[in-house]
C-alpha cells in the first residue's frame, strides 16, 4: 500500500487530465454511430455510400490527429519550464504546419475523389458518394487547424475546454443531421448530403469557437504575446514535422494492421466480416478510454521532461500504467461476463454472434498488450523519442503481427480466429519493445533533451 501511496498525486492528476480527453473521444464515436443510424433510417443506399466514404477518410483523419499529437509534448516541455512566450510561438507555427498538412491530405484525397469510379463501388452509389466525399474533403483543413488548438490546450493541461467545444459541436452535428437528412422545418430532405453539410458546419464552428476563445479568454492571454509577436521559424517547423510525422506514422501503422486484416477477413465471407466489424466497434470504445489516459501520460511526462525531473517522469509512467491496467481488467471482466450475448446487440444472426463470442476471448487476451503499448508509446512521445516509437511500431505491427495473422488465418487454416491471434502477438510484442526502449532512454540521469 505504501508503494501505491507514493503515486497518489500522479493518479489524481492523470485522471483529472485524462477524463475530459476520454469524454471528447467517446463523443466522436457517438457522433459517428448517430450518423450511421440516422442515415440508415433514411435509406440503405445512402448508408452504404456513407460507410464507404467514412472508411476512406478514417486514414487521413487519424493520420492528421496523430500528426497534431506531436505538438503536445513540445508545448508541455515549454509549459513545464514556464516559458509562455515559446508556447504561443509554437502554436503559431503549428497552425501553419497543420494548415499545410491539411492541404496535403486534401490534395491526396482529391486524387481519390477524381478516381472514385475506378474503385469498384456499385454504380448506383456513385451519385451519392461524390457529393458526400466532397463535403468531407472540404472539412479536412478545418479539422487540422482545430487539432492545433486542441493539442495546445492539452499541453498546458486545459483538457476541459476542448471537451466542451467538441461536445457542443457534436450536439450541433446531430441536430443538423436531423434537420437536413430528413428535411425538417420546411427544408428539403437531403439524406447523405445533409449529413455531410452538418459535419462540415460543425467542424467550422469548432475551429471558430476555439480561435475566439484563444483571443478573448483570460486563461490564454498569457500565451497571446508569444503568438502575436513571434514569427514563423524553421527550427519550430522542423521540430513539429519531426514529431508529427513520426506520431502520425505510428498511429497509422496500428490502423493499417486492423485495416489490412479486415481486408483478409473479407476473403472469408460476409459472416466473418460482420463479426469482425462488431468486434472492432467494441474494442474501439476500450481503446478510446485507454488512449485518453495515455494522452494525459504524455502531457504530464512532457512537463517533467522540460524540468529535467527523471524521478517524476518515471513515476508518471508507472502511475499511468497502473490506471490503464485497472481499466483493461475492468473491460476484460465486462467482455467476459457478456461474452455470449454481446453480439445480439448488433445482429440476430446466430452464426455471427457465435463468432463474436469466440473472438471475445482473444479480445481479452490482447488487453494487456494494448495497455502496454499505449502507455509506453505515449511515454516516449512525452520525452520526444518518436523516431524509435515509429520504428518499433513498424516492426511489431507490419513485420510481425501482419504475417502472423496471415499465417494463422490461412496457412494454418484458422480462419478469422487465426487472424485475430495475430493481434495479441503484435500488440504485446510492440508494447514490450516500447517499454524496453523507454527504460533504456531514461535509466541514466535526466532524460536527454
Amino acid at each position: 500500500m505504501n508503494y501505491f501511496h507514493s503515486y497518489k498525486e500522479h493518479y489524481r492528476s492523470l485522471i483529472r487530465l485524462g477524463i475530459p480527453i476520454v469524454i471528447g473521444q467517446i463523443g466522436i464515436v457517438v457522433v459517428g454511430l448517430a450518423d450511421n443510424i440516422m442515415i440508415g433510417q433514411f435509406d440503405t443506399l445512402h448508408l452504404a455510400a456513407a460507410s464507404f466514404v467514412n472508411s476512406a477518410f478514417n486514414i487521413p483523419i487519424l493520420f492528421g490527429l496523430g500528426f497534431s499529437y506531436g505538438l503536445t509534448p513540445l508545448i508541455g516541455q515549454y509549459f513545464g519550464r514556464r516559458d509562455k512566450f515559446h508556447v504561443g510561438q509554437l502554436l503559431r507555427n503549428s497552425l501553419l504546419v497543420n494548415f499545410c498538412i491539411g492541404l496535403l491530405l486534401t490534395l491526396i484525397m482529391g486524387v481519390v475523389w477524381l478516381n472514385i469510379d475506378q474503385l469498384g463501388q456499385p454504380e448506383e452509389l456513385l451519385p451519392l458518394i461524390r457529393p458526400y466525399f466532397s463535403l468531407q474533403l472540404a472539412s479536412l483543413v478545418f479539422v487540422m487547424l482545430f487539432n492545433s488548438f486542441k493539442q495546445f490546450a492539452d499541453g498546458i493541461t486545459d483538457t476541459r475546454t476542448p471537451m466542451y467545444i467538441m461536445l457542443s459541436a457534436n450536439v450541433l452535428n446531430i441536430a443538423g443531421n436531423y434537420i437536413l437528412i430528413y428535411g425538417k422545418f420546411g427544408l428539403p430532405a437531403l439524406g447523405i448530403v445533409g449529413a455531410g453539410i452538418s459535419t462540415l458546419a460543425a467542424r467550422i464552428v469548432m475551429l471558430a469557437a476555439f480561435a475566439i476563445l484563444f483571443y478573448r479568454s483570460v486563461r490564454y492571454r498569457r500565451y497571446l504575446a508569444g503568438y502575436k509577436k513571434s514569427r514563423y521559424n524553421l527550427p519550430d517547423i522542423l521540430s513539429l514535422n519531426k514529431m508529427g510525422w513520426m506520431v502520425g506514422i505510428q498511429m497509422g501503422l496500428e490502423t493499417a494492421l486492423f485495416g489490412l486484416t479486415g481486408i483478409m477477413i473479407g476473403w472469408l465471407g460476409s459472416i466473418a466480416l460482420a463479426a469482425h466489424q462488431i468486434m472492432i466497434a467494441i474494442s474501439t470504445l476500450g481503446f478510446m478510454i485507454y488512449y485518453g489516459i495515455g494522452a494525459a501520460i504524455s502531457v504530464r511526462i512532457s512537463h517533467f521532461f522540460g524540468q529535467g525531473d527523471l524521478v517524476n517522469v518515471r513515476r508518471t509512467t508507472a502511475a499511468g500504467f497502473h490506471l490503464i491496467l485497472v481499466l483493461a481488467l475492468t473491460a476484460s471482466v465486462l467482455f467476459l461476463s457478456s461474452q455470449n450475448f454481446i453480439g445480439y446487440l448488433f445482429t440476430t444472426s446466430p452464426e455471427v454472434t457465435h463468432l463474436v463470442s469466440t473472438l471475445i476471448i482473444i479480445l481479452v487476451a490482447y488487453q494487456f498488450g494494448d495497455a502496454l503499448q499505449i502507455t509506453y508509446a505515449n511515454s516516449l512521445r512525452g520525452i520526444g523519442d518518436v523516431v524509435s516509437m515509429a520504428v518499433i511500431s513498424f516492426v511489431g505491427y507490419l513485420l510481425i503481427a501482419l504475417p502472423v495473422c496471415y499465417l494463422c488465418g490461412f496457412i494454418l487454416k484458422g480462419g478469422i480466429t487465426g487472424i485475430w491471434i495475430g493481434y495479441p502477438v503484435g500488440l504485446t510484442l510492440t508494447g514490450a519493445l516500447l517499454c524496453i526502449r523507454y527504460y533504456r532512454r531514461t535509466r541514466n540521469g535526466a532524460p536527454l533533451r
